[in-house]
């Protein structure tokens, strides 16, 4: 056990039962991860739980006392170049990553090093945004892992009325071939976003728990995204989202869309889903992106459907 490796802010105090520490991964970066266990004699499984770009452990206090109410383990971990975990370049808040693959071969190290040694089988995957792209891409090298994979608002696309995927994917190789891939488009600096202007949620409430984590901890913010993360992200997004890579992944997937999502369109997740035959797809209504920081009325019905959904028939 670490000290002080997970952050508590007022009202946001970490859950109990936590095993923390960090892992190093293939070329020598270290991240940051907990299991949290349930309080009951026999757990159901472990839900390996995945965030999106610029999330950390702390902002997943809530879900995964909720998981572990219901008497599932959570294994988490932050990615490479975020939160608690060792950032990728000298400026530590642009969002980098030199492949996508690189976060794969993360999951894939932390399940076979961390989870599958200390956590209770089955195992299962709850993933948010591009942690659900990270997962739905790594998913057909999952199979003999993973019983069942729930993911929320998916990202398999990206809503932009400026400018088109192709476009951008364009843009970004280039901008990557010059030697501009470490620079986020946006510019390098903290987000200072009011609520009344965040596009994420529309819980004022979560929204102002979560700035305080940035506030407490400094450390773990980003801002956007580099044009070599766009690149990566936007060349994952075409394979997932191709009918061969769909038909390979035989894992149960839920997917969980949120219908007033204005970063991923709903109409790529409807069109994705009607390819996957794997997939069951569940849309919530009015619902913005971040469906675990939202208002209760939307948050308890992804909820239920995950814990509906996980850990499935026995």
């Amino acid at each position: 056990m670490r000290v002080n490796v997970l952050h508590n802010t007022p009202d946001n105090p970490a859950p109990e039962n936590a095993i923390t520490g960090f892992f190093d991964t293939y070329d020598n970066k270290k991240l940051r991860y907990a299991i949290f266990r349930a309080d009951v004699t026999r757990a159901k499984g472990t839900v390996i739980l995945l965030q999106g770009r610029n999330e950390t452990i702390e902002k997943y206090y809530e879900t995964i006392r909720d998981l572990t109410a219901a008497g599932l383990w959570v294994a988490t971990f932050d990615w490479r170049g975020q939160g608690g975990s060792e950032r990728l370049l000298r400026d530590p808040l642009p969002g980098y990553v030199r492949r996508f693959s690189d976060y794969e071969r993360d999951l894939e190290q932390f399940l076979e090093e961390i989870v599958l040694p200390d956590a209770r089988l089955p195992f299962f995957i709850v993933a948010h945004s591009a942690g659900a792209l990270i997962a739905l891409s790594a998913a057909p090298r999952l199979a003999n892992r993973i019983e069942r994979i729930a993911v929320t608002s998916p990202f398999v696309g990206l809503k932009d009325d400026r400018f088109s995927q192709t476009t951008l994917l364009v843009a970004a190789r280039i901008a990557c071939l010059i030697g501009l891939g470490g620079v986020a488009p946006t510019g390098s600096k903290r987000s200072n976003l009011h609520f009344s202007d965040n596009v994420l949620t529309s819980d004022p409430v979560r929204f102002q728990r979560n700035r305080a984590i940035y506030d407490i901890c400094p450390e773990f913010t980003l801002s956007g995204p580099t044009f070599r993360w766009i690149s990566e992200s936007l060349k994952t997004i075409d394979r997932v989202q191709k009918s061969d890579h769909l038909a390979s992944i035989r894992i149960p997937t839920l997917l969980l869309g949120a219908g007033a999502d204005s970063i991923v369109p709903h109409h790529m997740l409807e069109d994705m889903a009607s390819r996957f035959r794997a997939s069951e797809l569940i849309t919530i209504d009015y619902a913005k992106h971040e469906l675990f920081q939202e208002a209760d009325i939307y948050r308890e019905q992804a909820m239920a459907a995950i814990k509906a959904f996980i850990p499935g028939e026995t």
